[in-house]
């Protein structure tokens, strides 16, 4: 049988009960708190040039989340005023911009440049005259080496004799912060009827893949300076890729692994192998969507954000410099413009954005308008601006921001599309803009991520 409770311990029931009670609700309203998303570091983004089987005088340019599957960003994106536009390669200089090398014509002693601030729209710039083989020689296959002490170089193939001839890797090293100015070329020291170095420096020791003309395989040599001797440690049928390669390109992957890119030339098949240590290769495994379509490309991996995780769900952003004012977007344009609890409630909701994933890459963000829900903010031009989500990859990189430790406090957002370019406000108008080191930059490229206004 069971006894009657006493008054005084159903007394002490009740008030454990509330107080189980309290602790639970505020536990309830921590988990109604939206959750922060988990940052993993830097995100990646790939970005690769090259001709077609299609048309040697036009670049195409790709890009990529993963260095394996690529999405068409611009066809035709630059064709030079004359002359071909074969094995385009690709880096970002430290004023900014992206800049292509490539060559120019079959025969000839000229390597051509061009610069572009977006990847999309490019502009000749200037052939070079490397004024080594005159006109009745060869110059291919130019690729950009960065050196571990800030030296830009071009690595290219030359030959006396044309094309049949015996070619060699020289380097033309540039003079001027502009790339306009170069030196003399330079022989790498590499044996004749070699083709299409591709450099690398992991420590002190530089890593060249490149093609022997006679065998058409991809070898692999290294040394201890950029101009030799260099020591020949694959050769042959070394990594087992089988003959008929060229074109061989390098990047890093976020794991540390090396990933290789050749071409097949022979059966128009893209493939790439990859690497711990760049000695040993595993099989090689074709690119999905290249085969039959791109040539000899280079690709350049650039990172955005750091590990800084932004929260996600309904949220403001508020500018560091001006705590008075927000991010809203107003007849589709974003700007910072002064929002309290006593704006209208319009006003209110254009300063109000659901962060969530981003669309390009998971683990940066992108902002959804509360009250047009399809519209998210995204740059065009470098302006930012709300659009409608067209579903098309350009969209989704553009409107991907990644986050990191606020340059003035709070966050600040980098442009996943673009590293380098961040979420800024100038004159009020919101931005990407590269980032130049004053604090006036450091103040206008930080928000502070804020509760809600609508």
């Amino acid at each position: 049988m069971r006894l009657p409770m006493p008054r005084h311990a159903r007394s002490v029931r009740r008030l454990m009960l509330t107080a189980a009670a309290t602790v639970l609700a505020a536990v309830a309203s921590i988990v109604a708190v939206p959750p922060v998303a988990s940052a993993v570091g830097p995100a990646p983004h790939y970005l690769m040039t090259a001709f077609t089987n299609s048309s040697e005088s036009n670049m195409y340019v790709y890009d990529s989340a993963n260095a394996t599957n690529f999405t068409q960003v611009r066809a035709n994106a630059y064709t030079p005023p004359s002359g071909l536009i074969r094995d385009p390669s690709v880096i970002r200089h430290t004023d900014g911009y992206y800049y292509i090398v490539y060559t120019t014509n079959w025969t000839g002693d000229t390597i051509g440049f061009a610069r572009s601030a977006d990847y999309v729209n490019w502009t000749f710039l200037r052939n070079v005259r490397v004024g080594l083989n005159g006109a009745t020689g060869s110059t291919w296959a130019p690729e950009w080496f960065k050196d571990s002490d800030g030296s830009v170089h071009v690595i290219f193939s030359a030959s006396t004799t044309g094309t049949a001839g015996q070619f060699r890797p020289y380097r033309i090293t540039a003079t001027n912060g502009d790339l306009s100015a170069w030196t003399s070329p330079v022989a790498l020291g590499i044996p004749a009827n070699y083709i299409d170095s591709f450099v690398v420096k992991v420590g002190g020791t530089y890593h060249n893949f490149l093609k022997n003309e006679t065998t058409k395989y991809i070898e692999h040599a290294t040394a201890t300076s950029l101009n030799g001797p260099w020591t020949f440690v694959g050769t042959g049928n070394w990594a087992g890729w089988g003959s008929g390669l060229e074109g061989p390109a390098v990047v890093r992957l976020p794991d540390g692994r090396w990933r290789l890119y050749f071409d097949q030339y022979g059966q128009r098949r893209y493939f790439h192998a990859d690497s711990t240590n760049l000695n040993t290769f595993g099989s090689k495994v074709e690119l999905p969507g290249l085969s039959g379509v791109a040539r000899h490309f280079t690709v350049l991996r650039e990172d955005s954000g750091d590990n800084t995780a932004v929260p996600t769900g309904n949220r403001s952003l508020r500018a560091v410099s001006d705590t008075a004012r927000y991010v809203r977007h107003r007849d589709n344009l974003a700007y910072v413009e002064p929002v309290s609890s006593s704006s209208s409630t319009t006003t209110r909701q254009d300063a109000t954005f659901t962060v969530v994933p981003g669309l390009a890459n998971g683990n940066c963000y992108s902002f959804r308008s509360v009250n047009f829900p399809n519209r998210y903010l995204r740059h065009y031009n470098f302006r930012v601006r709300l659009d409608a989500n067209s579903g098309d990859s350009a969209f989704a990189r553009d409107a991907t921001f990644c986050g990191r430790a606020g340059l003035a406090g709070g966050t600040s957002f980098e442009s996943y599309s673009h590293p380098g370019r961040y979420l800024r406000h100038y004159n009020f108008e919101v931005r990407v803009d590269w980032r130049s080191s004053d604090a006036a930059f450091a103040r206008d490229a930080s928000f502070t991520v804020s509760a809600p206004l609508a």
